[in-house]
Formats: structure tokens, sequence, C-alpha cells
């Protein structure tokens, strides 16, 4: 009996333990060039980060995106990290296994993505990374409600985003 109650509580609890579903495919060429981070998970590894923080793409060939991201630390200097991404066979370039130090890699999954490529809602399937970028520093509220309503539909809890200041160049 305790059981079944289970699995009927976590049936009507939604999707938030369902994997999430990324877009059909990703241009790869559209996708390259710099990214400002507009929100994302508390991660550790972005601990010592304060604002200003980017993700610039570029092409390694055909199916790896070499990544360098960066952010400014409390004293105004800049941290960065440089890795690659290799696209996953047969996601439409949608899903990316990203490596900062070899040969650890992490999923990178692109669930959501403006018209003109404007801005991307990416994590991974497990619900812990979640990152919305956008090609500009700042994003229109209808574009941030489109991405967080994508966002909540994958079960992903937005309430633990954290915005990202991003100053004026």
């Amino acid at each position: 009996m305790r059981i079944s109650a289970l699995l009927l509580s976590l049936m009507i609890s939604g999707t938030a333990c369902a994997e999430p579903v990324t877009i059909a495919s990703l241009d790869l060429d559209r996708y390259l060039g710099r990214w400002y981070e507009i929100a994302s998970f508390p991660m550790y590894f972005q601990r010592m980060c304060v604002a200003d923080t980017t993700a610039e793409y570029t092409k390694q060939g055909d199916d790896k995106i070499g990544v360098l991201n960066r952010c400014r630390k409390q004293d105004g200097s800049f941290a960065e990290a440089g890795g690659h991404a290799s696209v996953v066979p047969n996601s439409g370039n949608a899903k990316l296994k990203v490596s900062f130090f070899w040969p650890f890699s992490a999923d990178y999954w692109v669930f959501g993505l403006g018209d003109d490529y404007q801005w991307a809602l990416v994590g991974n399937p497990n619900h812990k990374y979640l990152w919305l970028l956008s090609r500009s520093q700042t994003i229109s509220r209808q574009d941030l409600n489109a991405a967080l309503d994508i966002a909540k539909e994958q079960g992903f809890d937005i309430s633990q985003l954290n915005y990202t200041l991003q100053r004026e160049d």
C-alpha cells in the first residue's frame, strides 16, 4: 500500500522527475559567439563570480566547439575557464558534452531558444544545472517569461535561479 501511495504521489507531482526534452535542432553556426548569463542555478565553480558572466563559443571543427567562460571577481579581475564541447550524435546538435578537465565531461542540453537565437535556456537532464543566456546584457520581460515557462515545464525549480549582474560595457 505504501508503494502505491508513493507512486501516486510521484505521478501527481508532475514532471520534476522526468527527463527534460531538448529543442529539436540547433544550428551550431548561429549559436557561436558571445552569450551573457542572465540567470543560473548557484554553482560551486562560479562561487567567486560577482558579475559580468559570459560564455564565448567558437567553432573547432565540424562537431567541436571551443568554450570560454568568464566572470568578474570581487576584486574587479576576471576569472576564466576554457574547454570544449562535442555534439552528441543523433541529437540535432541540441545535446552536447562539455569538458573543462579531461577526462571529465558534463551534459549541456539546449531546452529553449528564442527567435533569431537571441536567448537560450541550457542545463542538464538531472535538473542540477540551468543557465539562461542572452545575446545582450539584458533580456526583455517577454523573453524572460518565455524562458522561465519552459524551465518550469521541464521540471526545473526556478526559485533556485540567481540573477546575474551585467554591467554596461
